[in-house]
């Protein structure tokens, strides 16, 4: 996903911020729908008045608002936030349930978009609308409490104008307006369209936590479970327009390489198909359905230009990798002291080298995406859109039209992990061009196949990271250096600003902030050129830094004869909150006492997206494999808004990281990817999860992410448990192959 939440975003992704938010300041706004009221934020124009009303602002209908009201008593939420079963729906459904006193029962909640001043994310600085870095609950936590609190007031309000009674005389809970001395009550519908002619109050009291029900309540479910276990819930796989046509996508075998001509006349006469076009990308195959586009498909002969493709397999991308990694870095992330003449000039000196392989993403639910252009100009496009603001620019511009005219229709998606956060809309552009190349006489779909998503680039970039620490007499590093060697995810894309003094932060984060006490340290960073698409990965850096520093960390202590845990907290003592979760964890997992026979436990901690992670896996070796029986996982994350989806999340980093670590691989021959299917790249089966149990650190803080931190630490846990039960440090990932090397 986009990497945590920093300033440097608001320099990425200014471009596409099609007004110019020029004052940190939101007023409160209400309007009358054809059905009731709806709430939202407007931001202040350039030079209004602090009394201005949101009136004067014009904002785009139909989604103006964050709360709409029907006087049916239907409670829509119009989420900022994408959907892709990280929880971000059912997260600001909570917030506006607590504030709103409104019932779970009268809630829906849809993706919205198109108007960056209402839905820009403000951990990005507010320049655009998206999702990523775990920063849904972040961005949301005051808007759309503060938003179904003034809801509430001016219901409540309109009640007292109507009853003749003082307005603090009037309980609302669950729906309904009662005023108890009068014996009067009311649903709130039915003051919905009297309180949207109401002033709009600009300041109101939200709850103080003691009188939360919903905001941390372990017994909260998600909202929308029912739909996601028994099939009803709608996905843009399952989305079904009168006339539209499917496409299926051929693209090029090796990334760089060009279309120069192809021969569909075998595929145009078969059954079902409609045209075979090219596009920027390769070829659509556009038939009735879409087994009849992927029939034909394969009966589609092409020739490529591959003059300026990746030509080199991944072993011989590592094999460089290696090699730059034992030179001088290209550039510093940090620097502290001075590493390099400490380790000159130091005793005893400890040194590891670690390697990564590429990762796809493997969502259950293959890219697509869905347009059709309206009789009137007007764009529509259905599908995961995790950057709308983006994908909205980028469909325009393609048709020919202001972005005004494109309406996204944000719909709920079968896993992302960072895959639908693409710099150059990807599958929206594929839709959009087909739609184009067919005259727009239909909606289409473009439903990519496993084998193309497999094969279609936007993998977690590989690494190789070499590490070198200096030991004091004490058994305490005095110096740590780390060259990191990869891929930019950033470079020439909208979000290059992320890249600062040669360094893409989303490279060395968890590395560049290494929270222990080393007076000398140096972390280096050496970009390379491959023409491998590289893309976000559910918890981007830390997926290969928190490995790389908490096995490494975990050896110099074995190094120096300490516990691995205490050894850590001896270095945490300026960073409470690490310490707090390795203390619960540790305490948790029973850190120190004996385990059953062929058991060993690991652990790890690392903070990533603002939240602090720290777990202990227990582990054995069977039959030479490593079996991971059960996980302790103690999580800060600051305020718990939704406890099980906390728990939740954790569970689902730690099966996602843990296939990563066993058994994921991604690896190219002579530049073309040798995987297609789950049967050659293999997440975590169902067989290999273990036991979670998941600890949650009572905090008062503001919300962070949980959408990814719990993955990081679980590689590191699982290779020190197998450290040892084995007496190796795995250095070569996936585990498969380096018990191996």
């Amino acid at each position: 996903m986009l990497s945590n939440a920093r300033p440097d975003l608001r320099f990425a992704l200014k471009k596409l911020q099609s007004a110019p938010v020029s004052r940190r300041r939101f007023l409160i706004g209400a309007t009358a729908t054809a059905t009731g009221l709806a709430v939202g934020f407007h931001s202040l124009p350039s030079g209004a008045a602090e009394g201005g009303t949101p009136a004067q602002s014009a904002t785009p209908s139909p989604f103006a608002s964050y709360i709409e009201l029907s006087e049916e008593g239907v409670v829509t939420v119009l989420s900022s936030q994408f959907e892709m079963g990280q929880g971000s729906y059912h997260g600001l459904a909570t917030l506006v349930v607590e504030e709103l006193d409104c019932g779970w029962q009268a809630v829906s909640v849809v993706g919205a978009s198109g108007n960056t001043q209402l839905y820009g994310n403000l951990m990005w600085g507010g320049v655009a609308q998206g999702t990523g870095g775990s920063t849904s609950i972040a961005t949301s936590w005051t808007r759309y409490r503060t938003a179904a609190a003034t809801m509430k007031a001016m219901l409540v309000a309109a009640a007292a104008e109507a009853w003749g009674v003082p307005a603090d005389e009037i309980e609302a809970a669950e729906g309904r307006l009662v005023h108890t001395a009068s014996g009067r009550a009311a649903g709130y519908g039915d003051f919905a369209r009297p309180a949207a002619a109401l002033p709009v109050p600009q300041e109101v009291t939200l709850k103080a936590p003691g009188a939360w029900s919903q905001i941390g309540n372990p017994e909260v479910k998600r909202y929308d479970r029912r739909a996601k276990t028994d099939g009803t819930q709608d996905f843009t796989l399952d989305v079904r327009l009168p006339g539209m046509l499917t496409a299926v996508m051929i693209h090029p075998p090796k990334f760089g390489a060009t279309l120069k001509s192809f021969d569909a006349s075998g595929a145009r006469e078969m059954p079902g198909v409609v045209e075979v076009v090219e596009v920027s990308r390769g070829i659509a195959v556009v038939a009735e359905d879409t087994w009849s586009a992927i029939d034909a498909s394969h009966a589609v002969t092409a020739e490529w230009d591959e003059s300026a493709a990746e030509q080199r397999g991944s072993a011989e991308i590592l094999a460089q990798y290696r090699e730059l990694a034992r030179q001088a870095p290209q550039a510093l992330a940090r620097e502290e002291g001075d590493a390099l003449g400490t380790l000159a000039g130091a005793e005893r000196v400890i040194e590891a080298e670690f390697e990564f392989p590429f990762l796809a993403h493997a969502a259950l639910e293959p890219m697509n995406a869905v347009a059709r252009m309206n009789e009137g100009g007007s764009l529509e496009v259905w599908g995961g859109h995790q950057i709308p603001d983006l994908y909205r620019f980028l469909a325009s511009q393609i048709a020919e039209i202001s972005p005004e005219q494109v309406r996204l229709h944000v719909l709920k998606t079968g896993g992302g992990f960072g895959r639908r956060a693409v710099g150059d809309g990807d599958v929206v552009v594929e839709a959009v061009e087909v739609a184009k190349a067919l005259g727009w006489r239909a909606p289409v779909k473009v439903q990519w196949t496993r084998e193309n998503d497999m094969r279609g680039g936007r993998y977690r970039p590989a690494y190789v990271h070499r590490l070198r620490a200096a030991l004091g007499p004490d058994g305490k590093p005095l110096a740590w250096d780390n060259h990191i060697v990869g891929q930019s995810i950033v470079a020439g894309t909208p979000f290059a600003g992320l890249i600062r003094d040669g360094v893409d932060a989303t490279s060395v984060e968890g590395a560049s902030t290494l929270p222990y006490a080393i007076p000398n340290l140096r972390v280096g960073l050496t970009t390379t050129d491959v023409k491998v698409p590289v893309l976000w990965w559910r918890a981007v850096g830390s997926t290969h830094t928190a490995y790389a520093t908490e096995v490494f960390i975990d050896e110099l202590a074995e190094a120096a004869g300490a516990d691995p845990v205490q050894y850590r907290l001896d270095l945490l003592a300026d960073h409470p909150r690490h310490a707090a979760v390795l203390r619960l964890a540790a305490e948790k997992a029973g850190w120190g006492q004996a385990l059953p026979e062929g058991r060993f436990h690991g652990v790890a901690v690392h903070e990533s997206f603002a939240s602090f992670v720290a777990q202990v896996a227990e582990v054995s070796m069977e039959g030479g494999q490593v079996r991971v029986h059960k996980v302790v996982c103690a999580v800060d994350c600051g305020i718990a808004v939704n406890p099980d989806t906390i728990k939740a999340q954790m569970e689902g980093g730690i099966g996602f990281g843990l296939g990563a670590i066993l058994q994921e691989e991604l690896t190219l021959t002579e530049g073309a990817v040798d995987q297609a299917n789950y049967d050659s790249y293999r997440p975590l089966r169902l067989s290999q999860m273990p036991e979670v149990e998941v600890h949650i650190v009572e905090s008062d803080a503001s919300p962070t992410g949980v959408g990814e931190p719990g993955l990081p630490p679980i590689g590191p846990a699982v290779a020190n448990a197998v450290a040892k039960a084995s007496g190796r440090r795995i250095r070569v990932l996936p585990f498969e192959k380096g018990l191996n090397a």
